[in-house]
């Protein structure tokens, strides 16, 4: 669910313009995973840009208080959430941790890294949902270490369908600035692609395993 339609306009924008949003219908991506995408999303980018970053941040910080109320400490996502969910943090002026993809292998064999006391209210930020797996590993890394997770607030989701089914089994609202309903309407308003390229970036979401896979 989208913070609000205006902030989700602006930030689809925003990632446009940047080009931390790639659409390519025509020559599509290839994810790690083996799915041919007509997206690619590389909200890092973001950092790069001061007036950017700082209204990614402002959004974030007014829209969590908002929603989840002021927690006591924000995590982020190892590693694309871990420079916003600084500045976040820092604008709240709350302390801030971060959730490796997996424990260390050596030292102390954290996989939460930074201070948190168990019982505390934690905001998690992430940069991207795609089926929301890796971000609802590091909820539970921190539920481990006895946080109380109040929700989660990222940059941009591909809204798939398995990802809702995720979140909604492990119990976590998830928030985001944009999504990606909002950014196809977004790019055919501001002619970034074409009518046609938008249908198909409409199947693409609809089935994003099997699309184009020949």
């Amino acid at each position: 669910m989208i913070f609000n339609k205006d902030t989700a306009e602006k930030t689809a924008e925003l990632l446009l313009q940047i080009n931390a949003i790639k659409l390519n219908p025509e020559n599509p991506f290839t994810w790690a995973s083996g799915w041919k995408s007509p997206i690619y999303c590389d909200n890092r980018l973001i950092l790069s840009f001061p007036i950017i970053r700082n209204y990614v941040r402002d959004e974030f910080a007014k829209n969590i208080e908002k929603q989840f109320g002021k927690p006591d400490v924000i995590a982020g996502v190892a590693t694309g959430a871990i420079g916003i969910g600084i500045l976040v943090a820092e604008s709240l002026g709350l302390p801030f941790v971060y959730v490796r993809p997996e424990p260390k292998k050596h030292g102390r064999q954290n996989q939460v890294e930074g201070f948190l006391q168990k019982g505390q209210n934690v905001v998690v930020v992430e940069d991207l949902i795609s089926t929301g797996n890796s971000s609802l590993m590091a909820v539970e890394a921190l539920r481990n270490e006895g946080a109380n997770i109040k929700g989660m607030a990222a940059i941009f989701t591909y809204g798939f369908s398995v990802a809702e089914e995720n979140f909604k089994k492990a119990n976590i609202d998830l928030f985001t600035l944009s999504n990606y309903d909002n950014l196809l309407n977004l790019a055919v308003q501001k002619q970034y692609i074409s009518e046609d390229q938008q249908t198909a970036l409409q199947d693409w979401s609809v089935s994003p395993s099997t699309w184009r896979q020949e």
